[in-house]
This record gives structure tokens, sequence and C-alpha cells, in this order.
């Protein structure tokens, strides 16, 4: 069987509102989506449930948007909360292409004010023995609890990922400062998508002038095939985050 290749994306979608918070976005985001067409998308900051300002959305959009943003289209999804309030809560989300053999998420919180989690799933892609890991991740804004969630996160994979099945970590890492890649590369090995392909890190925040990188692919097990951010018109004035997209070459 010849090689096959796989699409992943990440985007922190801010709740489907724009950066400003005045506007509702997320049909825009779902359009956009779907014309990417990746076989895997990693999501950070997506509404699970919304119990207030149902009048301005449909259910359907407002509250479960995992749910809104997979229709027709990514027919597996996996969803773990982060943060839970009175109106609802929000966390992160995997939209696949591919079944789930398993999925679970992982509570790294470190404090109670900030709640964050791993959502950790395995697929299974028709005519690839192994199974492939994926790891959604949104980590703290504060660098002691970064260091402590990739110190939980490294275990995770360690207890639960063999070495040789191909492993994607993906998400928001709010490690402006780089410091965390230190850990990744020793404790796990893994290397970053754009960095690899480009020599820096993609900056992807704030949307309108892209500074911080934020945002990343880790992988290992896996061939490089390009990766690109999609800064500029339209994603500028979508979310406060612009996304990071990445093909990779499965043997």
């Amino acid at each position: 069987m010849p090689n096959k290749s796989i699409k992943v994306l990440t985007y922190n979608i801010h709740k489907g509102f724009s950066a400003t918070n005045l506007r509702f976005v997320l049909h825009e985001i779902k359009n956009l989506l779907r014309h990417l067409d990746a076989d895997i998308v990693f999501l950070q900051e997506v509404r699970g449930e919304c119990n207030i300002s149902k009048k301005s959305f449909t259910d359907r959009s407002a509250s479960r948007q995992f749910e809104f943003l997979a229709d027709q289209v990514w027919h597996h999804h996996a969803y773990g909360k982060n943060a839970i309030y009175k109106s609802g809560h929000h966390g992160n989300a995997i939209l696949s292409k591919y079944p789930f053999v398993e999925w679970e998420n992982i509570n790294v919180s470190m404090l109670r004010s900030a709640s964050r989690s791993l959502l950790h799933g395995a697929i299974q892609i028709p005519g690839i023995i192994k199974k492939i890991h994926i790891i959604c991740v949104h980590l703290g804004l504060f660098e002691l609890e970064r260091e402590r969630q990739i110190s939980m996160l490294a275990k995770r994979i360690g207890s639960h990922v063999p070495a040789d099945e191909p492993l994607i970590i993906a998400g928001d890492f709010n490690d402006w400062r780089g410091r965390v890649e230190h850990y990744l590369h020793q404790d796990l090995g893994v290397k970053e998508v754009f960095k690899n392909r480009h020599g820096v890190h993609a900056r992807t925040f704030p949307a309108w002038l892209p500074l911080l990188s934020m945002d990343r692919i880790y992988f290992r097990g896996l061939d490089v095939v390009d990766c690109i951010y999609l800064q500029g018109k339209p994603w500028r004035r979508l979310s406060d985050h612009i996304p990071l997209v990445a093909e990779f070459r499965l043997n």
C-alpha cells in the first residue's frame, strides 16, 4: 500500500466570538474549517454547554459547538471540559474523520480559578496497522503551572502511548517564552512541526498582529510533508488566535 498522508489543524476558537467579543463568528469559522478539509481538528475554548444568550444564536451553535462544527464532515468527535461555570462550560475538542478507538479527558488543573485538561484520543486509520495517538492541550497562563502540566503530559504519554505508535500533540501552549520546548523534546522525544520545517515557531497570537508563538503541533513517529499558519484575512477578524495546519505522511 502506498504511503498515506494525514492533515491536521489546531485552532483556539475563543468560544466562537471575535477577538473583541463583539461578534459571534462561529458560522464563519465552520465554513472556513470545512474548506480547509483537515482529517483531524484540534480545538480549544469550545463551548460544550451555554445556558444564556440563546436568543442571539441557534441552540446548536451557541451551546454544543463541537457538534455544530463537526456536522456532516467529521463524524467522530470527543470533548473534554476545562472551565465550568454557572452558565455552562467550555474546553478542548477533537474532530476526526476516523473513528476513535478510545479517548479520555485528563484533569491537569493547578488552580481552581483556571481549570485545564488534556484530551487524549487514539484513532484507527484504514490500512494503517498502528493506532495514532492525538492529544489536544490548552496549557495554563503561568510558567510554573505549564511546567507541571507538561510533566503530567509526559507521565500520561509514558504510561499510555507505546514508543512505536505515532503521536500528535496540538493546541494552545501559552508558551510565549518558549520554555516548554526543552521538556517536550527531552522527556517525550517530540518535535514541533512548524519549527522543524521553517526553523522557528509560528507566530499565532494575537490574530490581528501575530507576535507570540502560542499554538503548536508536536509529533513523533511521522514524516512531515508541510506546515503553514493562516495569518491575514479572513482569520485576523475571527478568533484572537490564528490556526496552524500540518500534513504528515504515514508509512
